[in-house]
């Protein structure tokens, strides 16, 4: 009897242990614990497939043989600024299109692709790092890590580790910015550090978030005309605020800040305040509630041809509570112009009316000139549509759907479960639009996956403590804070290619994994893209046939970017994405270089 109650006292002893462990580890168990469980999950992960469809003849179509599109003012200034040959920025030029004019790899000998060299960083982690290529050097980076390898045999030129506590628990970086022979990139816990392109020195080391707040800053920053352009993420925790940022590239100094939402008496300065017509009457907050939201965590655009900076803002909060803020809730969900040397506002695009789904408006949009001649906006949020906004009126011309759409204007109230698509977790995300002027298609990669959410009591929604995330969603299960996800597997992935001038879809691809990856079009008439089951294509810009596809690695979330390289054109993409989030292969996070090998 002693030794039953000598072994009960010391398992009741190791259950308080195991729970106080929990509670003060919980933001570190939470991605270790999930990570695991992604390992089971993908035991019998299906291989990839890939079917697609066409409309028949479409107003794209009918132009593929003597296309009337010529290069927009600001893509030749963009294109003047540095070599057709190489991928300087995010969206390789400024204004986002990601098209590239090399030609070398077509639809003839695509079928002819493999994997030339891979680098692996050997860290696991949520990569879905942008890519670099300029200069002779690949560039990218990871929650902790920026790296320089050889772009053509992938050996390491050099490889910096930053060695500090993040702001939560999602280890993510969306890639560096390149200016004047230097290197930028935010972090995750709220600063943007400056490196010395050729060896990696750091050069200086500024902070734009409080990480103590869940502040962050894991987006791609831009570069123009002295200035680098980064904002800071967070807009799910409760009392963050979005905010933009102009630094000087040669200091840091902070040269302009803009709130993407209302500011409040006591909010911190870290800069001069950009002029600002926004005031608190776009949001109605109950008692003590603070405004919450419009955070910016992907990338942005820049038009060279009037310095007009477009930044998306991301989902109002709590996520799924209507109730605790009323009104427009500007400028989330938006799309906002500012003047990028002064920061101030100019205008905005309201893209997702009233968000209670967490549909941010995410990606960095595309601005450029169709065949028609019309100056537009691309832009396609996690709402799973495609929007096109006429920039001369300042009119929608389309909004056209993109992956499954259900219970989209379905209301939430407390205790009724509501099952939605796209999910919190889908149509696109990091990754936006991309546009190929050869055939007046906007290509872009959406995420079919859905999700359920039951909205929290008010009381309970008002409750949670500043700092902590509040999405308003009623669960105990803490990988359900955003609403609880389909099962694996129950998901799916598209490419939609559409006419830029009409919203007519020409043709499409579903994947059996969600596509997130960069979408790349290319003047030698392929397009190229991968999935979240490590799945790469090569596809026929104009139709859609699959040209080559073949699993390279772990899940493709990042940058996919095409170069030339000692006179051979290169194809480069992150594998292995490995987070919470995203139930994924379990394997480190790579880069993998493709091309044609001469015959």
């Amino acid at each position: 009897m002693v030794t039953i109650k000598a072994v009960g006292a010391a398992a009741a002893v190791v259950v308080v242990v195991a729970a106080g462990v929990v509670y003060w580890e919980f933001d570190n168990l939470v991605p270790i614990v999930g990570l695991g469980v992604n390992y089971v999950r993908f035991f019998d992960a299906p291989k990839g497939t890939l079917t697609t469809e066409r409309a028949g003849s479409s107003v794209a179509q009918d132009k593929l043989q003597d296309p009337v599109h010529t290069p927009s003012a600001q893509a030749k200034a963009a294109d003047a600024a540095t070599s057709s040959k190489d991928w300087p920025s995010y969206n390789k030029t400024l204004t986002s299109e990601r098209f590239s004019e090399l030609d070398q790899i077509t639809k003839d000998n695509a079928r002819g692709l493999s994997v030339l060299c891979t680098y692996d960083t050997a860290q696991y982690t949520g990569f879905n790092s942008g890519l670099l290529e300029i200069q002779g050097a690949l560039v990218f980076s990871t929650e902790y890590d920026i790296f320089s390898i050889d772009p053509n045999t992938c050996k390491e030129n050099w490889r910096v580790h930053e060695t500090y506590t993040p702001a939560t628990p999602q280890g993510v970086n969306r890639g560096p910015a390149f200016y004047d022979d230097m290197l930028f990139r935010g972090t995750q816990d709220g600063r943007v550090l400056a490196y010395d392109f050729k060896t990696g020195k750091k050069l200086w080391d500024v902070r734009i978030a409080d990480p103590k707040r869940g502040e962050s800053a894991p987006a791609a920053p831009i570069a123009w005309n002295g200035l680098v352009f980064i904002g800071n993420a967070g807009g799910d925790i409760k009392g963050v605020k979005g905010r933009m940022y102009a630094l000087d590239a040669k200091t840091g100094k902070i040269v302009w800040e803009f709130y993407l939402v209302p500011k409040s008496p006591g909010d911190v300065e870290r800069g001069p305040e950009a002029p600002s017509t926004l005031t608190g009457a776009t949001w109605s907050t109950p008692p003590g509630q603070p405004i919450t939201g419009g955070a910016t965590w992907t990338s942005y655009t820049l038009d060279p041809s009037d310095g007009v900076l477009y930044v998306p803002g991301g989902n109002p909060a709590p996520d799924f509570a209507l109730s605790e803020r009323g009104g427009e809730n500007l400028y989330s969900g938006s799309i906002v112009e500012l003047d990028a040397k002064t920061g101030a506002y100019k205008g905005h695009f309201k893209i997702v009316p009233k968000d209670w789904h967490d549909w941010d408006v995410s990606a960095a949009p595309v601005v450029t000139s169709t065949a028609s001649g019309k100056k537009i906006l691309l832009e396609a949020p996690k709402d799973g549509h495609l929007y096109a906004i006429d920039l001369a009126s300042q009119k929608q011309i389309y909004r056209i759907p993109v992956t499954k759409i259900e219970n989209a204007d379905a209301p939430f109230e407390p205790g009724k479960a509501v099952h939605f698509c796209p999910g919190s977790t889908g149509g696109a995300e990091w990754n936006g639009p991309a546009y190929d002027p050869k055939n007046n298609l906007v290509m872009i990669g959406e995420v079919q996956w859905c999700t359920t959410v039951t909205v929290q009591p008010k009381e309970k929604v008002q409750e949670i403590a500043e700092g902590k995330p509040w999405s308003g969603m009623d669960s105990i299960n803490p990988y359900n804070v955003w609403g609880k996800s389909d099962p694996v597997f129950d998901w799916a992935g598209w490419v939609y290619a559409v006419d830029a001038d009409t919203g007519a879809w020409s043709w499409r691809v579903k994947s059996n994994y969600p596509v997130q990856s960069g979408v790349t079009p290319t003047a030698g008439g392929v397009v190229f893209f991968g999935d979240m089951g490590g799945n790469f294509y090569a596809l026929d810009a104009d139709t859609g046939e699959k040209l080559w596809g073949q699993k390279i690695g772990g899940a493709i979330g990042g940058g996919v970017i095409t170069y030339e390289t000692n006179g051979q054109q290169r194809v480069a993409v992150a594998t292995g994405l490995t987070e919470v989030i995203w139930p994924s292969e379990q394997t480190t996070a790579k880069v993998s270089v493709l091309g044609v090998k001469p015959k």
